[in-house]
């Protein structure tokens, strides 16, 4: 027995490594093939976020099955079944709930590496929650990819495994310093004043510091500077701040119920500045236009994605008529990010042509995913070498208008004329 037992111990060793990541079987001359490659899904399907995470998981779901069957779309990967470097192996998602939580996410992580034994992660949506999570990712050294979360500092960690497709706090808002510099010269509207108004986590703090910079670099003055917590059922105090220092805008950065709760303030209130713009997140959740109705209109969102873009994007529009039909809705909000990262991982992991972290770390550093193949208005996706942050990422302005988020900047490729100043509440 004692001579068996170095033999027993190397097979289950074997075992291990041939289930670890994957699922596997034989082929006709005995050899282990991989059928499956397992990829952890985080997100928030629960709790005050719970609409977000849903809509992500729905858009990394959907990105799943382009490269799982067969499509006929002019995106890699879309036409075949599978991955065909893996013998068209196909992708498994194993999803978990992050509660939206940091401590959950963290947890979840964890497990989905040490128990599920994911080759990848994805997700997931704070950016406390993808800082927790990621942490486990860096820590055990599997890849770590992030397709919405904004925080600037995310990729400043100098983290060997983490990379974000998204463009962070910083690009989002510089573009809207430039819209207010077009503004004055195309539409002789001047914003000298700002107020701003944010969620007390990671991802407001972040976005609160990059409006300042960029305030005090254009010689805008920042009249308020509002920190709340996103759990909050009153936002009186704020309001009526806010209202007390009447900005020519007001830039929120708000998870929906909170971006909800203020609108329905402002109401109460009877207040509206000249401009809200909102820092995408719960601005362009579908449940904001959703719960607000009439009360949402003409409010401002930066976003990376607009339904408008069907009309001069063709992939977008084929890719929307695909997601139509098996889901009845359009895409929007994070959907579109959702998928378009998905997809940029898979084609990583197909290229790496391995199931090990380092080379599929390496397929991702390598990675130059044309533009024409992405759903979302970006130059494409390529990884800087030292942040791993996606250097051709850009924004856009919505506005909603007639219950729909409507491109209104940049001015060259608006589909509805911007409206400025928004009306008041009596007005309308």
């Amino acid at each position: 027995m004692k001579k068996l037992l170095p033999f027993i111990a190397l097979s289950f060793l074997v075992l291990i490594i041939v289930s670890a990541c994957s699922d596997a079987s034989e082929d006709e001359t005995g050899n282990d093939t991989i059928d499956t490659i397992k990829i952890g899904v985080l997100y928030p399907t629960s709790g005050e976020m719970a609409s977000a995470g849903q809509d992500q998981t729905l858009g990394i779901e959907f990105a799943t099955k382009l490269v799982n069957e067969s499509h006929d779309l002019d995106i890699p990967l879309a036409a075949e079944e599978g991955l065909p470097n893996f013998d068209d192996a196909k992708i498994e998602l194993i999803t978990a709930d992050t509660e939206g939580e940091p401590e959950v996410a963290l947890g979840e992580a964890e497990r989905l590496i040490t128990e599920e034994n994911v080759v990848a992660l994805i997700g997931s949506y704070a950016s406390s929650n993808t800082a927790a999570a990621s942490q486990a990712a860096e820590r055990h050294g599997v890849p770590f990819i992030n397709v919405e979360s904004t925080q600037r500092d995310l990729t400043e960690r100098d983290y060997d495994w983490f990379f974000r497709t998204m463009p962070h706090d910083f690009d989002f808002t510089e573009n809207l310093f430039s819209f207010y510099d077009d503004l004055e010269e195309e539409k002789d509207i001047s914003v000298e004043t700002i107020a701003s108004t944010y969620e007390n986590t990671q991802f407001g703090e972040g976005s609160n510091e990059a409006q300042i910079h960029f305030a005090e670099e254009t010689k805008r003055e920042v009249v308020e500077d509002i920190p709340y917590a996103s759990e909050t059922t009153d936002v009186t105090s704020e309001v009526l701040k806010i209202k007390d220092a009447d900005p020519d805008v007001l830039m929120m950065t708000s998870y929906v119920n909170d971006a909800v709760l203020f609108q329905q303030t402002f109401k109460q209130q009877d207040y509206l500045p000249e401009a809200i713009i909102g820092m995408e997140a719960g601005h362009v959740d579908k449940d904001y236009v959703g719960n607000l109705g009439e009360d949402a209109e003409y409010i401002m969102t930066s976003a990376t994605w607009s339904k408008d873009l069907m009309e001069t994007k063709p992939i977008v529009n084929e890719v929307n008529e695909l997601f139509k039909e098996e889901h009845d809705r359009d895409l929007a909000g994070y959907i579109p990010q959702a998928i378009s990262g998905m997809m940029v991982v898979a084609d990583a992991i197909n290229r790496s042509e391995s199931l090990e972290p380092e080379d599929i770390r390496d397929a991702l550093l390598d990675t130059d995913y044309d533009e024409e193949h992405l759903v979302v208005p970006w130059d494409g996706v390529q990884f800087n070498e030292e942040t791993h942050q996606n250097e051709l990422g850009s924004n856009l302005l919505l506005q909603i208008i007639d219950g729909e988020y409507r491109l209104v900047w940049p001015f060259d490729l608006a589909a509805e004329e911007l409206k400025w100043p928004m009306p008041s509440f009596e007005e309308r």
